[in-house]
């Protein structure tokens, strides 16, 4: 374990920029290390700055291949960027399957761009359990721009975008009906909307169901965001200008009426309600915790105690312990 002085080093390593410290806090993250709330605490004076971009999409649409050249359109601007690539879990030892650090080389030499694979770890909504953490270290680190990628999406893995500032949705053509998508509910979470391997035959197709389904969608005022639809070949790099054009524009849309602090306070209210639950079920794990949990389910079993009354009297009890 770490001495308090290691903690504070490393954040300052950190703070300049010195990857072996970012990735030695993110690991104290992912294994959710004693130290934990002091890294946390020494980080927050110095978080808030970053802009945090989700993509996400069904399997096979390229977003590894799309976060890479966002990371060089980034760099091209001058940005220092940071990637959270959340992988499939490997079943045996828990550890990111891909490897997405192998499918971006040729950023693997610049000291401005950082790159973590994290394990899902079977967590549900595409995203690791500790990447709202691993996003304030980033954060702190002084990463202008952090991109996460998410495994791929189903219907109950869309809680990219209450991790994000801004979520991109990428499709392809020859990627199935275009409903099913709308039916796994992507449709519904994305900023911005890419059209990837645009060079595929149907690309115009797919972009025109696209835009077709969102106009299904709820009746926007004059003043409302409209997600654009943007054609990408991530392979060659085209039009990767154009996905930051529209990044950008949402970005000063959400600044100039309030959007971007309303999203960041819900996405830090979740998570202190996430660590908050953590803390209570950790408590509801100890001897004397789980015993009362046995008295008052017998209570509710033999019906003398409703279910919600013995929740609340279980609450209290924690509460006071």
């Amino acid at each position: 374990m770490p001495r308090r002085t290691d903690v504070a080093s490393l954040v300052a390593q950190a703070r300049e920029g010195q990857a072996r410290a970012v990735a030695r806090l993110i690991s104290l993250v992912e294994d959710a290390s004693p130290v934990l709330r002091e890294v946390m605490a020494a980080l927050a004076p110095h978080t808030g700055q970053a802009y945090v971009v989700g993509l996400t999409g069904p399997p096979g649409v390229g977003k590894s291949t799309s976060t890479s050249a966002l990371v060089s359109a980034y760099r091209a601007a001058g940005k220092r960027v940071g990637v959270l690539a959340v992988d499939p879990s490997s079943p045996f030892s828990g550890g990111a399957l891909l490897g997405d650090r192998i499918r971006m080389q040729e950023h693997a030499t610049d000291p401005d761009v950082f790159i973590r694979s994290m394990a899902s770890r079977g967590h549900l909504g595409g995203l690791a359990w500790a990447t709202p953490q691993a996003l304030r270290v980033l954060d702190a680190a002084g990463c202008d721009v952090i991109l996460v990628e998410t495994v791929g999406v189903g219907q109950s893995e869309i809680e990219v975008a209450s991790a994000a500032d801004t979520t991109v949705v990428l499709m392809a053509p020859g990627m199935g009906d275009g409903i099913q998508a709308a039916k796994a509910g992507i449709l519904e979470i994305g900023d911005v909307y890419v059209v990837n391997k645009a060079d595929r035959d149907g690309a115009q197709t797919t972009a025109r169901e696209l835009n077709h389904m969102l106009s299904l969608g709820p009746t926007r005022g004059p003043d409302s965001w409209r997600p654009p639809i943007v054609k990408t070949v991530a392979s060659r790099g085209e039009g990767l200008e154009d996905v930051v054009e529209a990044l950008e524009k949402h970005r000063a849309w959400m600044t100039a009426n309030g959007t971007l602090a309303a999203r960041r306070q819900a996405r830090v209210r979740g998570e202190v309600e996430a660590i908050a639950l953590a803390a209570l079920y950790a408590r509801m794990g100890d001897v004397a915790a789980g015993r009362r949990a046995d008295e008052l389910a017998a209570r509710v079993l033999d019906g003398g105690l409703d279910p919600y009354a013995a929740a609340d009297e279980l609450i209290a009890g924690l509460a006071g312990s």
